[in-house]
């Protein structure tokens, strides 16, 4: 069933939405204007392709008619398409040019979503990504190391490192990579997913922005403010001192740091539920009339 939207009620979600991510697309672009670097938070908007400029269009997703004179600018891209009663994503041109990448989403989200979060990894995946490097070599090296070179690679000699999610493992150090207790590629994401990890709770924006414009920008924005959470997180649990940006350190080298990072991961796999879900129902309405779902 169609939802027709006039003009004024989807021309002032739109300004909502922009005003929404602006929080974070803002203070992006004064820093790059700068050339001021941002170990936290230039992440998602370098590590994740989607542009701030991109974050910051509004569309309204499968089903909904746009009416009105301004409606006629989502013409220019080719998702969309006018009909009687206005402008509207073409869900079955749309599905079919993106057949693959939404069948993997799909695939992925649905085996995540069935699965029990596993806690308990401390991220230490930032400590394997530092493993034995030398000072010039370590990613953030103008942020010094909270326990030094010798002392974080203690940490992670004596801990049991137990990453699963393969983009994260494939930037652990050489030298790291046999701590790990799995042995995670590309081949096997979908078999290792699950819906406790950090990264693959972050990673739900990168599955909202694959589907643009398809999904609903609120959703989007919704996976953002996630994933924004979720990196403060890995970077307050992290080697790093970043104490003078504000980030109080999760100290996962104790007891009461690595229960404090157990139950803020508890929270976001919890938080991360319903926007899986919606995503995975998005995926189900695109592959309906053109693809096959097991």
């Amino acid at each position: 069933m169609e939802v027709v939207l006039a003009e004024a009620d989807w021309t002032a979600r739109r300004a909502e939405h922009r005003a929404r991510v602006r929080r974070w697309t803002g203070p992006h672009h004064d820093r790059k204007a700068t050339g001021e670097k941002h170990p936290v938070l230039d992440f998602l908007f370098s590590y994740y392709s989607h542009r701030p400029s991109k974050l910051e269009r509004w569309h309204p997703g499968p089903g909904v008619v746009l009416t009105g004179d301004a409606a006629r600018e989502y013409l220019r891209w080719p998702a969309y398409v006018e009909t009687a009663d206005g402008v509207a994503l073409d869900v079955d041109r749309f599905a079919e040019a993106r057949r693959p990448t939404v069948e993997f989403a799909h695939r992925l989200l649905t085996v995540t979503a069935a699965r029990t979060p596993r806690l308990g990894c401390f991220g230490l995946h930032e400590w394997a990504m530092v493993y034995r490097q030398r000072a010039e070599q370590v990613r953030h090296n103008a942020w010094p190391l909270r326990l030094g070179s010798a002392g974080t690679d203690a940490v992670v000699d004596g801990s049991r490192v137990q990453c699963g999610h393969f983009d994260a493992f494939r930037f652990f150090t050489p030298d790291a990579r046999p701590h790990n207790t799995l042995q995670p590629t590309r081949e096997t994401q979908v078999e290792f997913e699950q819906p406790g990890c950090l990264h693959a709770n972050m990673d739900l924006f990168k599955w909202s922005y694959k589907l643009d414009p398809a999904t609903p920008s609120e959703l989007v924005a919704d996976c953002f403010a996630l994933a924004a959470d979720v990196r403060e997180l890995d970077m307050r649990a992290s080697p790093y001192d970043l104490a003078p940006l504000g980030y109080e350190p999760v100290a996962i080298e104790t007891p009461e740091g690595r229960a404090e990072y157990v139950r803020r991961q508890a929270e976001f796999a919890e938080r991360a539920v319903p926007l899986r879900a919606a995503l995975l129902e998005l995926s189900v309405t695109l592959l309906r009339t053109s693809v096959h779902i097991d």
